[in-house]
């Protein structure tokens, strides 16, 4: 499992699909949320602004991503 290091949260499921270049529009995550490509912690997801948090597993085309909360340096 890979992690994903978000600098805040929450983050949106498209937007963070788009940010961690699982796919290459906006238009196309929101796309397979709709068409229940995506798991969140184990549950189909088709919220598309669903807030995401760190500690929560993102499943999409046979990958899992850990959310994991990294702060700014300072």
């Amino acid at each position: 499992m890979k992690n994903i290091e978000i600098y805040q949260e929450p983050i949106a499921l498209y937007q963070l699909l788009k940010l961690e270049a699982l796919v290459s529009s906006g238009g196309e995550a929101k796309a397979a949320i709709d068409a229940g490509k995506v798991l969140v912690n184990n549950q189909v997801e088709t919220r598309r602004r669903k807030k995401i948090l760190s500690g929560d597993i993102i499943e999409f085309e046979k990958q899992a991503f850990e959310i994991v909360l990294k702060p700014k340096e300072q």
